[in-house]
């Protein structure tokens, strides 16, 4: 039975430099389900996508700044990845807050690739198990979290994959995750 969504709300958390299939399939997929998303960003208008980290791949429009926003305000939190973006909401206090905060309300988290990075410097993956893509794992090893390299890791609500080849399995399981 395919898992519903209505009524939940996913924060998707992302910056200039965000690899736009990860951002694009697993919103396509929320929405699919029946979820209201909102892109929060470092800064408001649009944010730049890539493709392959390399080339220009058009652009998101963001919804809300995340110095603006609430974790009450959302039932899941959703981190793409791509080398820049979370590079960049890692040097981001509202950033890395607002994941911090997200992980102590027990809410509901996917991420993807090089999203972690984010996880790691909010100090939230201390004896999680996490897979990423292969050039971050010792970071997330430093960071203290268990690291294997799996197409899908699902630790209570905290849910990863290692890159783009992984989405229609990250997809499927962040809407039924999300669901519960």
């Amino acid at each position: 039975m395919a898992q519903t969504l209505e009524g939940r709300k996913v924060a998707i958390l992302a910056a200039d430099g965000v690899e736009r299939v990860e951002l694009e399939e697993p919103r396509g997929a929320l929405l699919g389900a029946g979820a209201d998303t909102e892109l929060l960003s470092l800064h408001g208008g649009d944010i730049q996508a890539r493709q392959m980290d390399l080339d220009a791949a058009g652009t998101f429009s963001v919804d809300k700044l995340v110095s603006d926003a609430s974790v009450d305000d959302y039932d899941a939190l959703l981190m793409p990845g791509g080398t820049m973006n979370p590079d960049q909401l890692r040097t981001s206090a509202d950033a890395v807050a607002f994941v911090k905060a997200f992980a102590e309300a027990d809410k509901p988290m996917a991420t993807i690739c090089h999203g972690p990075w984010t996880m790691a410097e909010a100090d939230v993956l201390r004896g999680r198990r996490i897979t990423s893509y292969p050039s971050i794992r010792t970071d997330l090893r430093n960071a203290g979290a268990d690291v294997v390299d799996e197409e899908v890791v699902v630790d209570g609500k905290l849910i990863s994959s290692r890159s783009p080849a992984d989405l229609p399995a990250f997809c499927a399981t962040v809407v039924d995750r999300f669901a519960l």
